[in-house]
């Protein structure tokens, strides 16, 4: 494990703030919306940080690697 932080944007995250990680990027459809094609992270707190496809792609693998790599069981996928 390298750290219990994941860089977002220009944000270090710690991993146990993360409550979840979109699998969609954004889409409200409002014409002066900033966040059209970006991923939600979201936060304890309600709290959230916007990500890159590639941000929200470390985060998950940063999770599960702090998660000591396990995958859970079932079908989830």
């Amino acid at each position: 494990m390298e750290s219990i932080f994941c860089l977002v944007d220009d944000k270090h995250i710690p991993l146990y703030r993360v409550m979840w990680v979109a699998d969609i990027p954004h889409f409200c459809g409002h014409e002066d919306c900033a966040r059209e094609g970006q991923y939600e992270i979201r936060l304890e707190q309600d709290d959230a940080v916007w990500a890159t496809r590639e941000e929200r792609d470390h985060v998950i693998q940063a999770i599960e690697a702090w998660q000591g790599g396990s995958k859970p069981e079932g079908d989830w996928e």
